[in-house]
């Protein structure tokens, strides 16, 4: 028995099969294409471990795919290969489509024809489970409720656009070809291995080395921050005991303006990293904290109603906003060879060593 992990190499993905393989002894295939966000010494802990088999390839990539499923017959897929930064979608939204809608449809295509091969039990068994963001709900107002499951699409940027396009398509296999489908929505995840584009990590890189730490617009939009870990856990309870076809939303009931989050942030840096033992000549990383111009279709809320998941499978989050960015910040303190890496691009030069350059 085993498991296939799509993106298993980006930073919730890695956190996912850590933690599978922290609790559990069933194999994981890990395939990743290892595009920038892609990043192996994420998971160097499991080098010498043979529960870990990592495959670089593209989940569009049909043969690739469908050899993988005959060679390994996994009993189940997890989907979270996907681009997934808002900004570079408004840049080069090519990209986005190209991974997220039309490699989404392969790798739906690829699974089906391997279902359709599977008989008895290992058919009733099989699962796909795709993983999608809270984006595709579009935006809320400050006085409206949390989205729920029912909630309508309304994706206002390229990359919700195509994460809504994917969740439609896996819908749509369900309910024409009967694929036993999951879907998972989650609110902005935070927590270790994350790439230093996202507002977390880009602020503590940022702070330490006393740049600027950029706050669009007024800084009041707010956003339901999740730990990664606790995402793992509710990702792992929904293969095992969600409804076939279900959609289950996934949040941290922790909504804060970004402006806090980052002010937060800059605090728990003061006390742990204060900036004179940087060389900062600050009394306070707030100091650091720059307006400027607000992006183009900034969704101004949002907020998951996680009550489904918690009260179908009994899963809540284990981490408050405040405890989970204090144990995110530590990570990247205590791992600023990881950060220096990622940041340089050095890491990338292993990995076309390894695999052969063009990621």
């Amino acid at each position: 028995m085993s498991i296939l992990v799509t993106g298993g190499a980006g930073f919730i993905g890695a956190n996912f099969v850590l933690d599978w393989l922290a609790r559990h002894d069933e194999p994981i295939i890990n395939l990743d294409k290892l595009t920038y966000a892609g990043n192996l010494e994420s998971l160097v802990s499991l080098k010498r471990d043979v529960r870990h088999s990592f495959v670089r390839g593209d989940i569009g990539d049909t043969a690739l795919v469908g050899n993988l499923l005959a060679e390994h017959r996994p009993r189940a897929i997890i989907n979270f290969a996907a681009e997934s930064h808002v900004d570079r979608s408004i840049h080069g939204p090519g990209e986005f489509i190209q991974t997220n809608v039309v490699g989404t449809f392969h790798l739906l295509e690829s699974v089906r024809a391997y279902w359709d091969g599977l008989a008895g039990d290992a058919k009733e068994r099989f699962r796909l489970l795709h993983v999608s963001t809270d984006e595709v709900y579009g935006s809320l107002t400050n006085d409206a409720p949390a989205f729920s499951e029912t909630n309508r699409y309304e994706p206002n940027s390229p990359y919700s656009a195509s994460k809504a396009a994917s969740d439609h398509l896996v819908r749509a296999y369900h309910q024409t070809y009967g694929l036993p489908v999951l879907t998972t929505n989650c609110s902005n995840n935070y927590g270790p291995y994350q790439f230093p584009e996202k507002l977390i990590p880009l602020c503590i890189v940022n702070a330490l080395a006393g740049k600027s730490l950029p706050m669009y617009g007024d800084g009041l939009q707010v956003r339901d921050w999740l730990y990664v870990a606790d995402h793992c856990r509710a990702i792992d309870l929904v293969l095992q005991g969600g409804l076939v076809g279900e959609t289950y939303n996934i949040g941290g009931r922790s909504e804060k303006t970004n402006l806090h989050v980052v002010q937060t942030l800059c605090d728990i840096l003061d006390e742990l990293a204060p900036p004179a033992s940087y060389h900062v000549p600050l009394t306070t990383y707030r100091s650091l904290i720059t307006f400027v111009k607000d992006r183009p279709g900034h969704d101004r809320r949002y907020a998951m109603d996680a009550s489904k998941v918690e009260r179908a499978l009994g899963w809540k989050p284990l981490e408050t906003f405040e405890s989970g960015l204090r144990k995110t910040v530590t990570w990247y303190l205590d791992n600023q060879r990881w950060v220096a890496n990622v940041a340089s691009g050095a890491y990338r030069s292993w990995i076309d060593q390894q695999y052969g350059a063009g990621a």
